[in-house]
């Protein structure tokens, strides 16, 4: 699998109307929590079902799409952060040490 930059508002209104699932990491390239979880997620990522679109957001330099992932999914910001979208709704979402791709896998079973 690989990483889909997410860096634009438009991506996110393709997120949202979407059928089945999708998956934002937000990530601070400034933290070392964030650093962690996101090579944990990687150690892990055969987990996740193929086809699904894993989107990667660099939210220092796309404050604008971060906030935005916020208001639209109504989630409060975490970084680092992952959402597992369906159909336009986000349906699972963990932070820090929380996140990984097995129980992102578990989600989407």
């Amino acid at each position: 699998m690989n990483w889909i930059p997410l860096d634009n508002l438009e991506q996110l209104s393709n997120i949202a109307n979407a059928q089945g699932y999708s998956v934002i990491f937000k990530h601070s390239t400034r933290c070392s929590v964030s650093m962690m979880a996101k090579k944990r997620f990687e150690f892990e990522w055969d987990a996740i079902p193929e086809g699904t679109p894993v989107y990667f957001l660099d939210l220092i330099s796309y404050r604008e799409v971060s906030n935005k992932i916020a208001e639209q999914f109504q989630v409060h910001h975490e970084s680092p952060q992952m959402l597992l979208i369906k159909n336009g709704e986000c349906i699972y979402e963990t932070s820090h040490g929380e996140i990984s791709a097995e129980d992102l896998a578990e989600q989407i079973a």
